[in-house]
């Protein structure tokens, strides 16, 4: 199949799919004569794969690393657990900062009048040792 056939089916868009081409994550044929990616079944149930484990914020090396694991039938389901639990890490840590920050941005829209008056104390932690 072509690559937008591929795309479409993958759910993911052309571009990332010749990325995923040309990074070598994927390797469709190549037409010889015509130097167009035709992609198989196995190839579009790599992208679906992929497609899905992107959606959870895999990196591109953890993606490799899964896909790798995928396409070995004799792997141990540890590794892949392993994967997943530092990405659970990772999102934990993330979602840790991202409370402190709204906590941070909810003290500072707490403490602004939000009045007429020019002075406003979000302006003024932005602008905290800026130079």
């Amino acid at each position: 199949m072509n690559i937008g056939k591929a795309a479409t089916l993958s759910g993911l868009t052309v571009k990332t799919v010749r990325y995923y081409s040309d990074v070598g994550i994927i390797k469709p044929l190549i037409d010889s004569h015509t130097g167009y990616r035709d992609f198989s079944d196995s190839d579009l149930a790599k992208l679906q794969f992929l497609a899905k484990a992107r959606k959870f914020d895999f990196s591109l090396d953890d993606c490799r690393e899964l896909l790798s694991l995928y396409e070995n039938t004799g792997r141990s389901s540890k590794e892949v657990k392993a994967l997943t639990l530092d990405r659970i890490a990772q999102i934990d840590t993330k979602l840790s900062e991202l409370q402190a920050l709204r906590d941070q941005l909810s003290a500072l829209a707490s403490a602004c009048h939000g009045d007429e008056r020019p002075n406003c104390p979000i302006i003024d932690a932005l602008a905290e040792d800026a130079i």
